[in-house]
Formats: C-alpha cells, structure tokens, sequence
C-alpha cells in the first residue's frame, strides 16, 4: 500500500509540476519540432530487429524481421524468419514491410512528420508516462494522407520527444477494412526516442477482429555525429 501511495503522490507532484511550468501549445510543438530536426542531424545510420505476431479467431502467424535505416531515413529489411498462416503472413505482414520501406522514401519523408505543416495540435493537459510528466496534445492530419495519424500524442515534458501516441489512420486502409485503431510507444535509447512497440486492432469486413502486437528492440545505434550531442 505504502508502494501504491508512492506511486501516486509521485505521480501527483510530476502532473503538478507540468501544470505550473506548462507552455502554450505552440511553443511545444515548435520546441518537439526543433529536438526531432537535431535528432534526426544527429543519428547516422541504425539496425533494430521488430518481431510480428497476430492473432484473428483461429489464424496465428509471426514473422522477426531485422531492418536498416540509412542515415537518410531510408529503410530496408531483411526477414530473419515467419511462421503460421500463409495468408496473414502474405496479406499483412508482407504488405506492412512494404509500406514501411514506401512511406521512408526521401519524397515521402516530409509529408509523414509529425509538424505544423501535415497536422494540427490542441493542448489536452499533462500525464505521467513511466514516471515522467508529459503533454497530452490531440492531433488532427490537415489531409487524409495514407500515413498520417488522428489521435493524440504524448511529449516528454523535459526532452520534448513524443514518448507514446495513440489513434487511427487518416485514410482508411483499404474497402476490406472498417476500422483500425492502435497504441504506439517509444523508449530512449542512448540520446534518442525509438519505437518499442506497437498494438493494433483491425476489423475487417471478411477476416473480422484481428490484434497485432509489434515490439522493436536490439537496436545499434551509430555513434553521434561530433559537436551535435548538446542540441539534443
């Protein structure tokens, strides 16, 4: 119990001290905006290996996939192996590592970030996330574009890095799809923020319900660029 208390007195205090000291809206995104531009100068090239498992009624399959990402956002992939029903394997898993390679494309890139210049932010208030204060801002895409999200995002109230975002796509995936909705988290690694997983649920008009959990982890990073580490 005394754990328990803890917890949330801790929790208390970090939600408080966010609230007296909070910025506008505005200045948060600009500063979120300014910390990914530096991380994204900063980090060369990378490795991480993401594993694949989904379930839906009585279909299962998983796939550990290794990737690449150049220092130009560029990303490539390698599957290390996959198990399970061939058409999940075939129909989503492949199609998902496809879509990631597509939306990494240079033309792409500015499209997809998370900026004033693809989305619109509204202040929502301030959380703990794993005993770190951040802000809550909803978002909004300012185009149905394939790979941009509505939801709500949360900041890392010291690092202003996006720490977990939750939603939808701006664009319906496909006519077979009625919904998907997901949780996306993000953990430090060395100076950076990198995805650590992913939840999903899609219902689908023939498959029905199926639930997808993505975990990223083993990354090697590229040592930071001299000079840069302070901006970050």
């Amino acid at each position: 119990m005394k754990i328990a208390a803890l917890i949330l007195i801790s929790a208390a205090v970090a939600k408080a001290t966010v609230a007296a000291h909070q910025p506008s809206t505005d200045e948060i995104v600009a500063r979120l905006m300014e910390r990914d531009q530096a991380r994204r100068i900063s980090l060369s090239a990378y490795t991480w290996t993401s594993q694949y498992v989904l379930d839906n009624k009585d279909r299962h399959a998983e796939m550990t996939v290794r990737w690449t990402r150049q220092s130009d956002g560029t990303k490539s992939y390698e599957i290390v192996s996959e198990q399970g029903a061939g058409c999940i394997r075939e129909h989503v898993f492949h199609k998902l590592l496809a879509s990631e390679v597509e939306a990494s494309q240079p033309s792409l890139q500015e499209r997809n970030r998370l900026n004033s210049s693809n989305y619109s932010f509204q202040m929502m208030g301030s959380e703990s996330i794993n005993g770190r204060p951040a802000y809550v801002l909803e978002i909004q895409p300012k185009a149905d574009a394939k790979y941009l999200t509505k939801g709500r995002i949360w900041v890392d109230a010291e690092e202003f890095a996006v720490v977990q975002m939750e939603g939808s796509p701006s664009k319906r995936p496909s006519f077979w799809t009625n919904s998907v909705t997901y949780v996306q988290t993000f953990e430090k690694t060395g100076d950076f923020w990198l995805a650590s997983s992913n939840r999903s649920i899609t219902e689908a008009k023939v498959f029905g319900k199926a639930e997808m959990v993505i975990k990223h982890f083993d990354y090697s990073l590229t040592p930071l660029q001299s000079g840069l580490r302070a901006a970050l």
